[in-house]
This record gives structure tokens, sequence and C-alpha cells, in this order.
């Protein structure tokens, strides 16, 4: 599990140049086998006990993974150097998760049954992957990192009921996963891009039906945030669900210490209730209206939609909003009855 905490725009465009665009649906086997998925989509299956009969040699390794201590810091600079990795890849961020009771926290709030199948992204060494394989049917783990690869193929190889898929996360798409199968998203998200990476499952075609996430501190608290310190992040969240944080971690709890604390925070999401073409408004009005948060909702609407700020004045009048005030001030209900009375008119219009 990994935490990265690099500027968002530079970092996501390194990741993009690194992974390819898409999945192909694969041909899972229910057998109990792990699964390896590279970037070439090549499917490694890698024998589990109850496979083949186990080597001297296979059966040694299996029961020093099993033995390993992923979160002990010491441990898991061993682990790494074993690998001829000096430190977590700077490059992308990482900070490796080395506490028990994080680790607990979240497992814990995902409250995983035998049934549940787990969404992983950003798995690092293994630690939160292991954790979800104890009590998860079938857990998905999704790593960019080549070099850190060999280290989780390792720490999960007792553990039959884990893929990996070697992946940029935002070129993973669930419905190639999973299919229409219900599952569960439990990671901890690179911190430089966790609004484009909530977006982009919580839009997919087969969202999660819950979220428990590692973000920074910070972001934690705005995803949280209500009427009166709201901004596009929170609102974006509380439109797909409700977010609540679970736990604070301090930056002591990862191998190296990021210089910021982080947060458990847990997104139970909640039905639908516009259509895609009202979903799509809905966002276009609150870009509109977070773009100059510093100005009142009625004039950062009319200079970021084109419309005719008298239009705009009968939308916020019919939604009971005040013109004078500003974005952050605006509840999510706020929002939804702004994208009601709007979203005709401009039906009309087109």
């Amino acid at each position: 599990m990994t935490s990265n905490h690099q500027p968002e725009k530079s970092q996501t465009k390194r990741a993009r140049k690194q992974a390819p665009r898409s999945l192909r649906n694969p041909q899972r086997s229910r057998k109990p086998v792990a699964h390896v998925r590279t970037r070439d989509q090549e499917i490694h299956q890698i024998p589990s006990s109850q496979d083949a009969p186990e080597t001297a040699q296979t059966a040694e390794t299996l029961e020093r993974a099993r033995s390993l201590n992923l979160a002990n810091a010491d441990e898991v600079r061993a682990l790494l150097r074993r690998h001829g990795l000096l430190r977590a890849n700077k490059a992308l961020g990482q900070h490796l998760l080395v506490s028990r009771t994080a680790l607990r926290s979240v497992v814990d709030a995902a409250e995983l049954t035998p049934d549940d199948a787990a969404l992983e992204v950003g798995a690092g060494h293994g630690a939160l992957t292991v954790e979800l394989a104890r009590r998860a049917r079938w857990v998905v783990a999704v790593e960019l990192d080549r070099a850190i690869l060999p280290v989780l193929r390792e720490t999960t190889a007792p553990y039959p009921n884990v893929e990996i898929v070697e992946r940029n996360l935002l070129d993973v798409e669930p419905e190639d996963l999973f299919g229409s199968e219900p599952y569960k998203l439990v990671a901890n998200l690179p911190y430089y891009i966790t609004a484009a990476t909530l977006r982009h499952f919580l839009e997919a075609r087969n969202p999660p039906r819950l979220l428990v996430v590692m973000v920074q501190r910070e972001v934690a608290e705005r995803m949280v945030a209500s009427a009166g310190e709201m901004s596009l992040l929170s609102l974006s969240v509380q439109f797909y669900g409700a977010p609540r944080i679970v736990a604070r971690v301090p930056a002591s709890a990862f191998y190296p210490p990021p210089k910021v604390d982080s947060a458990i925070v847990r997104i139970d999401l909640h039905p639908a209730s516009l259509s895609l073409e009202e979903r799509d408004w809905f966002f276009t009005l609150a870009r509109a209206g977070f773009a100059e948060k510093r100005k009142q909702v009625h004039n950062s609407l009319a200079r970021h939609l084109d419309v005719d700020p008298a239009r705009i004045q009968d939308w916020l009048n019919a939604a009971n909003i005040e013109s004078t005030r500003r974005a952050q001030t605006l509840s999510l209900e706020d929002w939804l009855r702004l994208t009601a009375v709007s979203a005709p008119d401009v039906r009309r219009t087109d």
C-alpha cells in the first residue's frame, strides 16, 4: 500500500506515459491461482498449494512470505533491499504503510465478507493487499511501479485469491475486471490525483458499492466539508455518496514518513438521482461556480457559462439562492435545486 505526495499535473502526465490506454476483458479462471496481469495483458498463473505439490523451494518461499510482518518498517526495509530496492520509489511519491493499527482501521471500515470482491489501487509492497485477501473472496491489486512488482508478487504468493494488474489506475475500467459484479474500492489513493481517481471510479459504468480510501489529511477534511467551506472536491464526492473520516493516520505510520499526516475516509454511495445529461450539467454549473470562488456565485456563473446574466438571475431566484452568495456557502441541495431549475431551460435553448 503506497502513499503519494508529488504535484498532480506532472505526476499524472508521467503515469499516463508509462501505461497503456485500456484493458481487455480477461478470461479469468476460478481455479485457486493468483494472476499477474502485465502491460501486455499476459496472465501468468502462480500455482497454489491446491494446484500442484509444492517443491521444497516453493514451500520455503511461501512460508517466508507468510511470516513477513509487512507492518514493520525494519522488515519492509530488508524486503526491499532483498529485491534490489534501497527505498520506495520517490519518483512516484511512494510511502509504504507500516502501521498495523492503520491497516486494521482501513480493513475494518470496509466491512469485508468472504463473499466480497475488492479493488486496491497503488498496492505497493502488499501490506493492505494481504489483509484484504484474508477477508475477501477476491482481490484485484493494481500497481504501476515495475520495480516493486516482484515484492508484491512475493508477499501475495500465499494468497491465490489475489490478482495483480500492472496498470496506471486511471486506465483501469472496473467493468473489464468485475463485469457487473459488485465490489469495494479499498486503497491508499495517490494524493496527487485524488480527485481524478475518485471521479474516474465513481463515474465508471460499474462503480464500487463502497470506498475506503487513505488520503492526505487536508484532502480528507475538504471531502467532508459542509456548506460554508465547500469546494469542488467536497461537492463532487458528496454528489455520489456520504463521506466520513474514520481515522487519522500520522506520518510516522509510513516508510519513509511523508511530510504530512493522512486520514482514512469511508464513502457510502447513494443511488444516482440525476440522469447522465443532468449530471453533466450539474458539474458544468459547479465548475463555473467554483472557477472564481471569491466572487459572488451569480457573477462567476455568468462569466464562465456564456449565458445571459438575467437568465442566471432567474435560475437563482427559482432555486431560492441569493445571487450575492459565494460558491463555498452553497450546499449539495442548493446545487441540485439550481440544476433542476436550469437544466430544462438549457435544453429548450440548445
